[in-house]
């Protein structure tokens, strides 16, 4: 009598929202150089191929993984009353957000730059600026200049903290004590930047709203 052979399993289909999780496993883990469709294609069990029935490239995989970073921005339990706190409890639950995966900021900033996703970053932080009287016009462009701050100083952490974790010290960190403990004061540095930020708002006269 012939056995008859036993089928292979079968890979399970894998979602879109499967793809993103395990890329931001991925860029959490190894960072940004080894999210690659090849190394993403293994951690999911199938083959590179199949990615692209749900991502047409790798940008817009990127763009996608952007997005569930800004997702999960903390939102403020109850409106603030003053506008200018409210503001700066988004810039800052921003600011934590893209440090919580490595390379974070670079993801977002690039998903931005090319128009492809992290839209609603730039959408809270305008909603926040218009309540301060401002136009919407005038709000959604000092939202896009506020931005760039929170992203640039954002990804300028993130660079001296995974310097720190491959032992690297650059000049001039490595003959002045000082600069070392000021590069340990993000938080306090970025809190200021985003307050002078919206002091130079509030400043406006009520014809430039």
């Amino acid at each position: 009598m012939v056995k008859s052979e036993r089928p292979e399993p079968r890979t399970p289909r894998r979602s879109s929202r499967d793809v993103v999780a395990a890329a931001l496993a991925i860029l959490d883990r190894q960072g940004l150089p080894e999210l690659t469709m090849r190394n993403l294609a293994e951690s999911l069990g199938v083959q590179a191929s199949a990615l692209y029935w749900h991502f047409p490239n790798k940008q817009t995989l990127l763009a996608a993984v952007a997005d569930e970073i800004v997702s999960r921005t903390r939102t403020r339990p109850a409106p603030a009353d003053d506008w200018q706190d409210a503001v700066l409890f988004d810039a800052l639950a921003l600011h934590d957000a893209l440090l919580a995966f490595k390379d974070g900021a670079e993801v977002v900033s690039s998903a931005l730059a090319l128009g492809l996703g992290a839209a609603e970053a730039g959408r809270r932080l305008a909603a926040g600026i218009e309540r301060g009287g401002f136009d919407r016009m005038i709000a959604e462009r000092a939202a896009e200049a506020l931005l760039h701050f929170v992203i640039g100083q954002t990804w300028h952490e993130q660079q001296r903290l995974q310097a720190d974790s491959l032992g690297v010290v650059v000049e001039p960190f490595a003959t002045d004590p000082a600069a070392v403990d000021a590069t340990q004061e993000g938080p306090a540095v970025f809190e200021l930047g985003v307050a002078l930020f919206l002091s130079g708002l509030e400043a406006r006269e009520p014809a430039e709203r």
